[in-house]
C-alpha cells in the first residue's frame, strides 16, 4: 500500500472519531435535558401533562429548558479559552442561568411551579458537574506535532499529551488535532498530509496559534505573523461593551457608594492627606486622562516611579488592605462612566512608565487600541508587573486580549477577578 493511500484510510478513521466526539456532545446535551428537565416534569405532573398541556406547566418547562441550554452553552464557550476547566464553571453557570430564568418569570408575573424549577436546578447542577468532572479526568488533550520549523520548540507542557510525528501518517494514534508551523518549508508529502487532515475535519493549528490557545499570550517575536490586522478588536463588540459598562456601573454604584464612604472614612482616620489619589495615565488611542483611586500611601513619603513589591514603607495600614483586595480601584467606576476606562481591559500605566516601557518593549503603544480597564487578562493571569521582563509577559497577555476581544473572554476575566479579590493574588 502506498504512502498516499495509507494516510487516507487513517484520516477517515480520525474523521469518524471527530464526528463521534460531536455526536457524544449532542447526546450529553439531550440526555441532560431528559434527566434535568423532563424527568422532574414526569415526577410532578405525570404522563397526562402531554395531553392537558396547562399553560403554567408549559411556561415552567420552557424556562427550565432555556436555563439548562444557556448554562451548557456558556460553559462550552468558556471552556474554549486558555486555562479553563469546564467542571469548575458548570455549577456557577447553572446557578446563574436558573436564577435569571426565575427572575424573568417573576418580573413578568408568570405563574410557574417552584418545586419543579428547584428540582430541575438541583438535578442539572449535580448531573452536569459530575459528568464534566469525570470527562475531564478521563480525557486529556492529545495533539500531534509536525516536526518542522518552530512547532517542536513551542509545543511542550501546558497539560497536553504531545505526540511528535515521525512520518506523515497517524498509524494507530488517536489525536484531537495536528500542530504545524505553516510558515516552514514543509516537504510535499507532509503538505498532502495536512491537506487530508483538513478535508477530513481534523483540526490543523498553526504552531503560534496553538501556543496562544494554551497560554493566553501572543508572543511578541511572532507578532508580525498576525500582520496587525489580526489584532484589530471587533468594532461591533466595542460598541456593545461600552453599553454594558455603563449599565453595570449604574447598577453597581448604589451598592458600592455606602461601602466607598466607609473606606474613605477609614483612610482619613488612618493618615493625613486626601481620600483620593489622582494621576495622569495613558488611555484609549494614547489619550491621557486622570485616573481616580483611593489613596493608599502616606503623602510625605518619596518613592520610585512604580509601586514596590513586598513590604513598602510608603503604604499605610489601610492601604495594605485596600490594595490586597483591589478596593483602591473602586473610584475608577467614575472613570468608566466618563468613558476613560472600561470595566475590563489592559491596565492603564502612568505616563512616565509608558514612555520608559515604550523604549524597551516593541509595540507597547498598541495596547492602547482598546480602552484600559479596572481589571484585565494580564492581571488575573500574571498579577502585578514592574520590571521590563514582567512587562513583556504582561504585554503578551494584553495582546491576546486584544486579538480575542469578545464577550466570553470578558466573562472569564470577571469570574477570575472575583477569585483575585478573594485571594489577593498579584497584590502590590
Amino acid at each position: 500500500m502506498s504512502i498516499q493511500h495509507l494516510p487516507l484510510d487513517q484520516h477517515r478513521r480520525h474523521s469518524r472519531l471527530h464526528e463521534r466526539v460531536i455526536f457524544s456532545r449532542r447526546v450529553h446535551l439531550l440526555l441532560g435535558l431528559v434527566v434535568a428537565v423532563l424527568l422532574p416534569g414526569l415526577w410532578y405532573w405525570g404522563w397526562d401533562f402531554w395531553l392537558t398541556v396547562p399553560l403554567r406547566e408549559w411556561m415552567t418547562l420552557v424556562a427550565a429548558v432555556a436555563a439548562y441550554c444557556l448554562s451548557i452553552g456558556s460553559v462550552q464557550r468558556l471552556s474554549q479559552l486558555p486555562g479553563t476547566k469546564a467542571y469548575v464553571y458548570i455549577f456557577p453557570a447553572v446557578t446563574l442561568c436558573y436564577a435569571c430564568a426565575l427572575g424573568v418569570l417573576e418580573l413578568f408575573h408568570i405563574d410557574y411551579s417552584k418545586p419543579y424549577i428547584l428540582s430541575s436546578y438541583v438535578i442539572a447542577a449535580v448531573y452536569c458537574s459530575i459528568g464534566y468532572y469525570v470527562g475531564a479526568r478521563l480525557r486529556r488533550l492529545k495533539l500531534a506535532v509536525v516536526p518542522f520549523g518552530k512547532a517542536t520548540t513551542l509545543c511542550h507542557n501546558h497539560g497536553v499529551d504531545w505526540r511528535i510525528l515521525e512520518a506523515p501518517r497517524f498509524d494507530d494514534l488517536r489525536v484531537d488535532g495536528v500542530v504545524a508551523d505553516l510558515r516552514a518549508d514543509l516537504p510535499d508529502d507532509w503538505e498532502r498530509f495536512l491537506a487530508r487532515c483538513t478535508i477530513h475535519r481534523i483540526p490543523v493549528y498553526h504552531a503560534t496559534k496553538a501556543h496562544e490557545m494554551l497560554t493566553g499570550r501572543v508572543l511578541l517575536d511572532h507578532l508580525y505573523e498576525n500582520k496587525f490586522g489580526g489584532l484589530i478588536p471587533r468594532e461591533d463588540y466595542e460598541i456593545t461593551k461600552r453599553g454594558l459598562d455603563i449599565l453595570a456601573v449604574l447598577l453597581l454604584l448604589p451598592l458600592m457608594l455606602p461601602f466607598m464612604a466607609l473606606v474613605a472614612l477609614a483612610i482619613r482616620l488612618d493618615s493625613k492627606g486626601p481620600v483620593f489619589f489622582t494621576q495622569p495615565r495613558m488611555g484609549f488611542h494614547c489619550r491621557q486622562f486622570i485616573v481616580y483611586k483611593f489613596r493608599s500611601m502616606y503623602v510625605d513619603h518619596e518613592g520610585t516611579g512604580y509601586t514596590q513589591e513586598g513590604f513598602d514603607p510608603r503604604i499605610t495600614r489601610v492601604g495594605r488592605i485596600i490594595r490586597k483586595y483591589r478596593i483602591d480601584e473602586l473610584p475608577q467606576l467614575f472613570n468608566v462612566l466618563k468613558g476613560d476606562m472600561s470595566l475590563i481591559g489592559p491596565r492603564p500605566e502612568s505616563i512616565s512608565l509608558t514612555d520608559s516601557y515604550e523604549k524597551d518593549v516593541p509595540f507597547f503603544h498598541y495596547r492602547h487600541v482598546v480602552r484600559p480597564g479596572i481589571s484585565g487578562w494580564a492581571q488575573v493571569e500574571q498579577g502585578y508587573a514592574a520590571e521590563v521582563d514582567d512587562m513583556i509577559r504582561k504585554l503578551e497577555y494584553d495582546f491576546y486580549y486584544i486579538k480575542n476581544f469578545s464577550f466570553w473572554l470578558d466573562v472569564l476575566i470577571v469570574i477570575r477577578t472575583f477569585k483575585t479579590l478573594l485571594t489577593g493574588f498579584g497584590s502590590r
